[in-house]
């Protein structure tokens, strides 16, 4: 008989990084689901796409690499990089788009950073970013909530509509942007900044179909989903609590002290939170462990930093959501963030101790 000798504490659950990886891609589920029931079958059509490019994209560089191929797929990663970016980009986005953008976030950001683990970036963010500045038409077609839509698409449309831009029935995408009454669409949180911008007030803003709720059709209960599934992640000691609770309590504080001086030009607190990205990026985009700070007193310095950032971009930026750059800019000050937060190595003696 043999015995195991380890060091305390015992009661630390040690998993693999398949392991976590795939149980970030189950804890998307929910969201995915609610979000492709409200938002159309695209979802699914971008996800497939996705996945399917970021597996050959993987295997296409390990064997350049001359490295084996399925351990690397076997890990998930690349599989999770496909899923986070499918999600974040509008649903009837041509299918090109989420190739280009898979194939850059492994190839670019991840493997010729030296592969997992050594990427400086969120590779889904860093496609996204690029996506969004290259392709700028294609990355706003969202279209409003099933319940808003002029007409109802199949599956089949979806398939259509993805790798046509017209759905079975000849709908083109500008048509189906327009809502039930003709008018055009685009995101809550596009509508209100453009609303905002032309000198319209909250309220007169508020007043649109696409508003309906607390955060917009359709929006809310998308956040509400990666919510549960990102406290499912916390349950089950996937992730930490910090970065989440950092991010959204930087977000909400701010969205509130703005609110309370000008409530007429200011969301309130509660539409930031449960509009656009904002629970997707906290929990399962902001707590990535690779590009992520490692420090717990860091962790929540990154956390609020991000929550600030998205805040200001909302605001003052030139992107509605602002989340994609608020986590590549939080991503570069990792490495300072690490270095002033760092614990003290025991038996450290301070400076000017014992005089």
């Amino acid at each position: 008989m043999s015995f195991r000798i380890a060091s305390s504490p015992h009661n630390r659950i040690s998993r693999s990084t398949a392991e976590i990886m795939l149980l970030v891609v189950v804890a998307c589920i929910p969201g995915i689901i609610v979000q492709a029931l409200l938002f159309g079958y695209g979802v699914l059509i971008q996800l497939v796409l996705a996945i399917s490019t970021a597996w050959l994209a993987e295997a296409l560089v390990m064997r350049l690499r001359a490295k084996p191929v399925l351990p690397r797929l076997k890990d998930h990663s690349a599989m999770l990089t496909g899923v986070l970016l499918a999600i974040a980009i509008p649903p009837y986005a041509p299918w090109w788009l989420i190739v280009v953008g898979t194939f850059f976030a492994i190839v670019m950001v991840k493997q010729l950073y030296g592969g997992l683990g050594n990427n400086l970036f969120n590779p889904a963010m860093a496609a996204y970013v690029m996506l969004l500045i290259s392709f700028p038409l294609q990355m706003t077609q969202w279209l409003p909530s099933v319940s808003l839509q002029p007409e109802s698409l199949s599956l089949l449309d979806a398939v259509c509509a993805v790798f046509t831009q017209y759905s079975c029935s000849g709908f083109s995408i500008s048509q189906l942007q327009s809502g039930i009454d003709g008018v055009s669409m685009a995101t809550p949180l596009d509508t209100l900044r453009t609303d905002l911008a032309a000198g319209l007030t909250l309220t007169e803003s508020m007043q649109q179909p696409v508003f309906y709720g607390i955060a917009g059709a359709g929006w809310l209960w998308v956040n509400l989903a990666y919510l549960a599934g990102g406290l499912m992640l916390i349950k089950l000691r996937v992730i930490g609590w910090r970065i989440p609770a950092a991010v959204l309590g930087s977000l909400f504080m701010i969205s509130l002290l703005s609110w309370l001086a000008a409530a007429d030009s200011n969301p309130s607190p509660m539409f930031q939170l449960f509009s656009g990205a904002t629970m997707l990026a906290a929990f399962f985009i902001a707590t990535d462990p690779v590009s992520a700070s490692t420090t717990n007193y860091g962790r929540l310095v990154y956390g609020a930093l991000i929550g600030l950032m998205i805040f200001i971009i909302r605001k003052y930026g030139g992107y509605p959501d602002g989340v994609a750059f608020a986590i590549l800019l939080a991503n570069m000050t990792v490495p300072l963030i690490d270095y002033y937060t760092r614990p003290r190595t025991y038996g450290h003696k301070a400076k000017g101790a014992g005089k």
